[in-house]
Parts: C-alpha cells; sequence; structure tokens
C-alpha cells in the first residue's frame, strides 16, 4: 500500500467537506470537539488517579473538586457531541465556558493560562457560528 493510498480517506474527507453544507460541517466540527474533550477527561482522570502531577492529595481542595468536576463532565460532553445530541453541546459549552471563568477569575485553582483561555474562546465562537450558518441553511 503506498502512501498516496493511505492519504485517500482523508483527501475523500476533506473533499466531502469542501462540498458539504453548514450541517454537515458542524458535525465534524462537534466529532473534533468530542475528541478533544475525551483527551481533556481522560488527562483529569490521570491527574486524579495519580499517573500525572505531584499527587492529588497534594493540592488544594479546590483544586481536587475542580478536576473532578471536569474528569467527570468532559467525557460526558464526549459522549453527547460524538452522538450530536443537544444536550452534548450544552454540557460541552457548560464545560468549557466554567474552564474559561476559572482560568480568568479563581486563578489559584489552576492559575491563569492565556493559551486556555483563546483556545476556549475560539471553539466556542466557532461553534456559534457553525451553529447558525446551519441554522440558517436549514431553514432554508
Amino acid at each position: 500500500m503506498s502512501a498516496l493510498e493511505r492519504l485517500l480517506p482523508a483527501r475523500l474527507l476533506f473533499t466531502r467537506l469542501r462540498h458539504a453544507g453548514w450541517p454537515e460541517r458542524l458535525v465534524v466540527f462537534l466529532r473534533l470537539m468530542a475528541l478533544a474533550s475525551i483527551a481533556k477527561g481522560l488527562y483529569h482522570w490521570a491527574t486524579v488517579c495519580g499517573f500525572i502531577g505531584d499527587g492529588f492529595e497534594a493540592h488544594t481542595q479546590a483544586w481536587q473538586a475542580t478536576t473532578v468536576f471536569f474528569a467527570v463532565i468532559d467525557l460526558v460532553a464526549a459522549v453527547g457531541l460524538w452522538l450530536v445530541a443537544p444536550w452534548g453541546a450544552v454540557v460541552w459549552l457548560t464545560s468549557t465556558v466554567t474552564m474559561i471563568m476559572i482560568q480568568l477569575f479563581f486563578d489559584q485553582v489552576y492559575g491563569t493560562d492565556p493559551v486556555v483561555v483563546g483556545i476556549g474562546l475560539a471553539a466556542v465562537l466557532g461553534y456559534l457560528v457553525l451553529s447558525l450558518l446551519a441554522s440558517r441553511e436549514s431553514v432554508n
């Protein structure tokens, strides 16, 4: 199997996406956010279980509660996003906006990371724009 043959499915995806409507593009975006949410949820669970970091017990109670919250909500959001269920987007938006607020207003928990805030804002803005465009197309 040549390298070109291995890349063919990816090429077909991008070719289909180029000719797809906004609802299909929204589904692809939601699935990408689902994969990111799985990665975030597993990262937080690895932290809770002690595979990553200094140990769960060594941190403050606020840090522990926040980490467990994101360990659960990110994986729940990932399932909902992958299924393209309306509740999945709500849970994902809740998780993302909560992380942005914690980064901005409760910096004693995780500290303030402008990259996390920027990625979160870009993801929420991307979702809002794609949702608007998809709903306009489905009305027409």
